[in-house]
C-alpha cells in the first residue's frame, strides 16, 4: 500500500564463487519452489518482468488523480518501469504469495451488524510486512548458500515495485476486475512479497488468460461505487483509502456509505466466487488480536491515544493514526443507528478530540439524532 516500508539491504553476492551452467541453473529453479514452500509462502514464481504497458496504465490512472493523496505513487516512474534499477546488478525476481485469511472469522457477520467495528482481515492480526520480508530473506539466504554466488533483496509492499504485474507474469494469477490478483486455487485472500536476486534462474510461465468472465459481482457491491469500471478503480473513494490512506476529513457524501468499515474494506473480495477456494492460514501471526474480530465501536471508539499505541502495536492499523482512528469509528457509530448510549459515547468523547474529529463526531451525533435510515444488509448470492 506504501512505497514507505522499507526493504531488506542488498546482500552482496561471493565474487569468487564460479558460474553456474544452465543445468545447475535449472535444477535451482526447481529447489527454490521447494524452499519457498518450506519458507511458510504457498506459492512462487520466477519471473523476468516486462513492466511497460503496466507502466503506461499507471501513468494514465495518475492523470485521472485517482490516487488521491498517495503522492508516493507518483514518484520514482522510472524504477516502477524498470524495476532492476532498484538493485543494480539483478536480473529476476522471486515473486511469493502468503495466505492470510483467518480461521473462524464471518465477515458477513459483522458487517451485518451495525453496532460491531469491521477491520480488513489482512490487518486482524500482526503487520505482515516484517515476517514476510524475513521468510524471503531467509529464502534469499538459503539460494545464495546454495549458488555460492547471488546477491538478493526482499521487498513486500515497499518501494516502488509494481507487485501485481509482476505477480501475474510470475504465475501467481491474474489480475481480477477488483485491480487483485486473483489465484484459480485460492482467490485473492494472500500478500505478495518479491525477491530480487541477480542470479539468471529460468523463468515460469505467466497467467495470460482472465477467469472472471462476465463476472461483476466485485464492481457491483462496492459501497462508495469506487469501480470506474473492470480494472479501474478510483482510489478516492475507495473506504480502504478513506480509512487508512486520507488525512482529514472524510467526504461527508462517503460517510454514510461507509457503514462500520473502520480499516480497511472487503466487499469486493467477499462476493468474488473465485474466493470460494481460498484457504484459512496456518500463520499464527495473522490470527486476530485483541478480540478486532468481533468488538464493539463503543469500546474501540473509548481507547485512549495509550491504549491505541499499546492495542496496535506489531499491527498495520497503526498507520491511521489516534486521529485517524477516532475519526473512522465516529463515522461507523453515526451509521450504527444507535440510541441514547452512543450519543453520550460521543458526545463524551468530543472535548477531548481534534477539530478533524469533532466535526466527524458532530456529523454522528445530528445523524443519530435524525435517525437516518441503515444500509441494507450485505447478502452473497
Amino acid at each position: 500500500m506504501t512505497d514507505s516500508v522499507s526493504s531488506t539491504p542488498i546482500q552482496p553476492a561471493q565474487p569468487t564463487a564460479p558460474e553456474l551452467s544452465d543445468k545447475k541453473l535449472t535444477a535451482l529453479a526447481k529447489q527454490v519452489h521447494l524452499w519457498a514452500a518450506e519458507a511458510g509462502f504457498q506459492e512462487c514464481g520466477i519471473v523476468d518482468p516486462d513492466l511497460e504497458e503496466d507502466a503506461n496504465q499507471l501513468h494514465q490512472w495518475l492523470e485521472k488523480h485517482y490516487h488521491g493523496e498517495m503522492s508516493y505513487l507518483a514518484t520514482n516512474t522510472d524504477k516502477r518501469r524498470a524495476p532492476y534499477l532498484l538493485v543494480p546488478g539483478s536480473c529476476r525476481i522471486i515473486s511469493v504469495r502468503m495466505d492470510y485469511t483467518p480461521p473462524a472469522f464471518s465477515s458477513l457477520k459483522v458487517l451485518n451488524s451495525p453496532e460491531k467495528a469491521y477491520i480488513a482481515r489482512y490487518t486482524l492480526g500482526r503487520d505482515y510486512h516484517k515476517m514476510m520480508r524475513k521468510r524471503l530473506t531467509q529464502l534469499g539466504k538459503r539460494i545464495a548458500e546454495a549458488a555460492g554466488n547471488m546477491g538478493y533483496r526482499a521487498f513486500v509492499d515497499s518501494a516502488p515495485v509494481m507487485e501485481r504485474p509482476i505477480a501475474q507474469q510470475a504465475g501467481i494469477g491474474w489480475t481480477g476486475k477488483h485491480t487483485l490478483i486473483l489465484n484459480r486455487h485460492a482467490g485473492s485472500w494472500f500478500f505478495l512479497g518479491e525477491l530480487f536476486i541477480d542470479l539468471p534462474l529460468p523463468t515460469d510461465p505467466p497467467v495470460e488468460k482472465q477467469h472472471c468472465g462476465s463476472c461483476t459481482a466485485c464492481l457491483d457491491i462496492c459501497p462508495t461505487k469506487a469501480f470506474t469500471g473492470p480494472y479501474e478503480l478510483d482510489a478516492t473513494r475507495c473506504i480502504s483509502y478513506l480509512t487508512i490512506e486520507k488525512k482529514g476529513a472524510i467526504p461527508e457524501e462517503l460517510r454514510p456509505l461507509m457503514g462500520n468499515r473502520i480499516f480497511g474494506c472487503d466487499d469486493c473480495q467477499l462476493v468474488c466466487p473465485w474466493n470460494r477456494f481460498a484457504k484459512q492460514t496456518e500463520e499464527t501471526d495473522f490470527h486476530p488480536r485483541h478480540q478486532l474480530d468481533d468488538v464493539s465501536l463503543i469500546d474501540l471508539f473509548n481507547w485512549n491515544e495509550a491504549a491505541f499505541l499499546k492495542r496496535t502495536e506489531g499491527s498495520a492499523i497503526r498507520r491511521t493514526g489516534y486521529d485517524g482512528w477516532l475519526r473512522n469509528i465516529a463515522v461507523a457509530l453515526g451509521n450504527s443507528g444507535g440510541g441514547k448510549e452512543v450519543i453520550d459515547a460521543l458526545e463524551a468523547k468530543r472535548p477531548h478530540c481534534s477539530e478533524m474529529v469533532t466535526e466527524h463526531i458532530d456529523w454522528a451525533i445530528k445523524r443519530l439524532s435524525d435517525g437516518e435510515t441503515l444500509l441494507s444488509p450485505i447478502q452473497l448470492k
